[in-house]
């Protein structure tokens, strides 16, 4: 395979004695680095990054093409394989598309039920990404293995109400798929509850330490104006002072109900992105314990959404969530059709990832692998 890339201005491929000093490292596709068929080409000067290149479609699946080849409804398994860490917020985003596509109505205890499950979602995978960003630095798999200790209970949790633990398939237009089975409740309530324990442990682990401090502050800064100006979103853009959360803003579901705060760093390296993530599961708790709390009786599907013969009026419509990873969104189109004239995701792995190599340049090469870690990307929603 080819993996050469262009050099700086005035360099050639041939090697002189003005540039014999540079090197180019193809890292990838099958780097344990890269979380996934995914290769960044880099150029070096001794160790440090003057050129990288991101390189991804290693995995794409045509999934939008599929969609529009399929039912609204057909799609929905689909959606799990985009981000299939957060197969239940992947659900949401596309359901609330064609729900206001479609005009639907959802039902208190669905919402409640969605918020429920997108929070689960988001501690599980805010504590997974802190768990692999410090493996690749380095760090023995104890913090790992605490979080997926963690992730494991979650997805019990999963299992026990969807009947997978990854390929949730949970949502539907109008509600959610089946109501909670017995003693669902009760459980989660107990893992929400003990779950500040485990952040209080992971942060004195990690927080104050003085190797993590030092490979992390000051490295892979991302500055306020170039994550706005390249649709950056989520914990990445928190982590450089921008109050942007989709759950403050659109109040999407039932989120105007519950009390919580939306944690900002202020440096936009990747330390702050490191709490940034460790604050927002504390937030997650809060949301937890208010929705678990305030679950009310009733039906979890609107009963006057069709299932069979589904065919939204001509129109146009974009649903948007705060996902674990930032604003996913899709954009559907309507010919009054069973299936989406036109299907487009708004990955938020994918834009974050754009703005790789402006985080990267001057960094050393071993910087480079935890400044991409710190991004929190999955390469199913990066190539689609």
């Amino acid at each position: 395979m080819n993996t050469a890339v262009a050099l700086p201005p005035g360099a050639s491929l041939t090697p002189t004695k003005a540039d014999s000093h540079l090197l180019e490292v193809s890292m990838g596709p099958q780097h344990p680095s890269t979380h996934g068929v995914f290769r960044m080409d880099v150029v070096l000067d001794g160790e440090r990054v003057i050129k990288l290149k991101p390189v991804f479609g290693y995995l794409h699946r045509n999934h939008e093409k599929i969609a529009e080849h399929e039912s609204y409804l057909g799609s929905m398994p689909y959606t799990d394989r985009l981000d299939y860490f957060c197969s239940l917020t992947n659900n949401w985003a596309y359901a609330l598309a064609v729900e206001t596509l479609a005009g639907i109505v959802v039902p208190e205890r669905a919402e409640y039920l969605r918020v429920i499950t997108a929070e689960l979602t988001r501690l599980q995978n805010h504590a997974c990404l802190i768990g692999f960003l410090m493996q690749d630095m380095g760090a023995s798999g104890t913090p790992l293995m605490y979080a997926f200790r963690e992730r494991e209970k979650i997805l019990d949790l999963f299992e026990s109400l969807t009947g997978a633990r990854m390929m949730c398939n949970y949502m539907r237009f109008g509600g959610c798929r089946v109501d909670l089975p017995a003693g669902w409740l009760e459980q989660a309530q107990k893992v929400v509850a003990e779950f500040p324990r485990f952040l209080d442990e992971f942060e004195n682990l990690l927080a104050s330490n003085e190797i993590l401090m030092a490979r992390t502050q000051g490295v892979g800064v991302l500055s306020k104006e170039l994550a706005i100006n390249a649709g950056v979103t989520g914990p990445m853009l928190r982590a450089c002072g921008v109050n942007y959360d989709l759950r403050k803003v659109d109040r999407y579901g039932i989120y105007g109900r519950f009390s919580f705060r939306v944690p900002l760093g202020d440096h936009g390296d990747v330390y702050d992105r490191y709490m940034i993530r460790l604050l927002e599961m504390r937030e997650s708790c809060k949301i937890l314990e208010q929705a678990l709390r305030d679950l009310p009786e009733g039906p979890i599907q609107d009963p006057k959404t069709k299932i069979r013969g589904f065919r939204p009026k001509p129109g146009e419509a974009y649903g948007r969530i705060e996902a674990p990873k930032g604003e996913l969104g899709f954009y559907l189109i309507s010919d009054g059709s069973p299936g989406p004239y036109r299907y487009r995701v708004r990955p938020p792995s994918l834009i974050n990832l754009t703005i790789l190599e402006d985080m990267c340049l001057g960094q050393s090469i071993a910087d480079v692998v935890i400044i991409l870690g710190s991004i929190d990307i999955v390469m199913g929603e990066v190539d689609r």
